[in-house]
């Protein structure tokens, strides 16, 4: 079989696995010691504002972050707000909506998810040579942006 006709279902492979596990990985990890807050949602939330694209960012952003439901979103924002890891204030540019930011709680807690994400990266592709791990990872950024804005 070819790389770029199996490609397709190794992606969709590789997702299913690492959507299941590296998320509780990381609370389970890092939050012995921490407050309770470190919970799987939080740290989707966390992901969602840090990775959303607008200057202002918003429940919908969340939303379309996370591949789920408005309404879904705005209960995990208002639990993330809840356990002091989102703010919540009004958007300058329309009063009707809210515009979300990380409080210093949520920046250590996605430094120690993404510290996570790069370990895990290095010890799957750690045997790789150099240009080809560097090549992956710029392939994998690209697609990303790509799908993700």
């Amino acid at each position: 079989m070819h790389a770029s006709s199996s490609g397709g279902p190794a992606l969709f492979r590789l997702v299913r696995h690492w959507a299941r596990q590296w998320a509780p990985d990381v609370v389970d990890r890092f939050s012995a010691g921490a407050p309770p807050a470190w919970t799987v949602p939080n740290l989707f939330v966390i992901q969602a504002v840090d990775g959303a694209a607008s200057a202002e960012v918003t429940v919908a952003d969340v939303a379309r972050q996370l591949g789920i439901d408005r309404s879904v979103a705005s209960r995990m924002v208002a639990e993330a707000v809840r356990d002091g890891f989102v703010v919540r204030s009004t958007s300058s540019r329309d009063a009707r909506r809210a515009a979300l930011t990380l409080t210093d709680a949520a920046k250590e807690f996605l430094a120690a998810s993404q510290a996570h994400q790069r370990q895990a990266f290095d010890s799957l592709v750690g045997h790789w040579p150099r240009e080809d791990r560097e090549r992956f990872a710029g392939y994998l950024s690209r697609l990303a942006d790509e799908v993700l804005g």
